[in-house]
């Protein structure tokens, strides 16, 4: 690791200051996957901000009944907020299934929402990678590709997205705000990802220097009886190989509401906007969420190796939407405990 400076922010426009003095700055959270990068060589950066000082760690209900979740609220704190646990099952699921108790307790929500992918490749300074060094190749396409993408890849990067949370957050229609010096602004966060087409290192569509200041969720009934369901190779301490964010509403066996999105399929979190529609007004019956996932997933283009990702989402689909549309005293309470990948 070389060489850099660190400086801590106390307030907004320092931070934005303090990053504004050095291009090769990076903000600082929870560190658990900047870090890494750092030691790995991939992340150089020349200065850190430590934004950990910042007023942006707090939970808390607006006026219109959104849920505003500050940039620097840990995973542990999200898990364990009421709010979120009554009002967004799937949320608190999504992020106890993605790391270790100790780093959920460092891990932020802004950056998770930033984090890098975990191809080996990109993480392999001898290999190349569009991502980390453009115009080099993608040594996936033809290399070790199982967890790589289905959905909305290119022949410049098949890697996928490693986040739960912003999987959940996607099905729930979050918005991110960001403070820049150009001003303050807000993204979709299912906007906030571009597709990779031949730019892969082009990972989000914020300024260079913005700084995410908080995450909303805007005011959902149907996310009160949402869950989210993790595929991966090993119990514990492992990113998925595909994972389902879903939310459902029937009235007489009807669907009146439903939220999709998947993960580990696709460059981003994938919203499932297909399926919904093919479901909405029809019937909540296990064939009907079958074709909605076939309906989606006809797009997908697997690889040599990963094909099985197809089946597993469209089962992921079909299993969560079952429980989902059966009576809540048979369906029990949603679990809200889990172990997952390193963060």
């Amino acid at each position: 690791m070389r060489e850099f400076g660190y400086d801590r922010a106390h307030d907004i426009p320092g931070a934005l200051a303090l990053h504004g003095r050095d291009p090769d700055a990076r903000y600082l959270g929870g560190g658990t996957n900047l870090v890494d990068l750092m030691k790995s060589g991939v992340e150089r950066p020349t200065r850190l901000v430590d934004i950990r000082r910042l007023p942006l760690d707090r939970v808390e209900r607006t006026a219109d009944g959104s849920l505003r979740i500050g940039a620097t609220v840990t995973h542990s704190d999200l898990a364990a907020h009421p709010d979120v646990r009554r009002a967004h099952p799937a949320l608190a699921q999504a992020v106890l299934s993605g790391a270790s108790g100790q780093l959920r307790n460092m891990a932020t929500i802004g950056g998770n929402l930033l984090q890098r992918t975990r191809c080996p490749y990109f993480t392999d300074l001898t290999a190349p990678c569009n991502k980390r060094d453009p115009g080099t190749g993608c040594s996936a396409v033809r290399g070790e590709h199982r967890g790589h993408a289905v959905l909305g890849a290119s022949a410049h990067c098949v890697a996928v997205h490693p986040s739960d949370l912003a999987v959940a957050l996607t099905a729930f229609d979050a918005v991110v705000a960001y403070e820049s010096r150009d001003g303050a602004g807000e993204i979709p966060l299912d906007a906030l990802y571009p597709p990779v087409a031949d730019t892969p290192h082009r990972e989000t569509v914020l300024p260079p220097d913005a700084l995410i200041t908080a995450v909303t969720l805007p005011p959902a009934p149907v996310a009160a009886r949402s869950r989210y369901r993790k595929v991966r190779e090993r119990a514990s301490y492992a990113f998925a190989i595909g994972s389902v964010a879903a939310a459902l509403d029937t009235a007489d066996g009807v669907v009146r509401d439903v939220r999709l999105a998947f993960g580990a399929v696709a460059s981003r979190p994938w919203r499932a906007r297909v399926a919904e529609r093919a479901l909405l007004g029809g019937p909540a019956t296990p064939d009907a969420f079958t074709r909605a996932a076939d309906a989606e997933l006809a797009a997908a283009t697997p690889l040599r190796d990963n094909a099985y990702k197809i089946p597993l989402v469209r089962n992921l689909v079909t299993a969560l939407l079952t429980e989902l549309a059966a009576p809540a005293e048979a369906a029990g309470p949603a679990p809200t405990t889990a172990q997952g990948g390193h963060r």
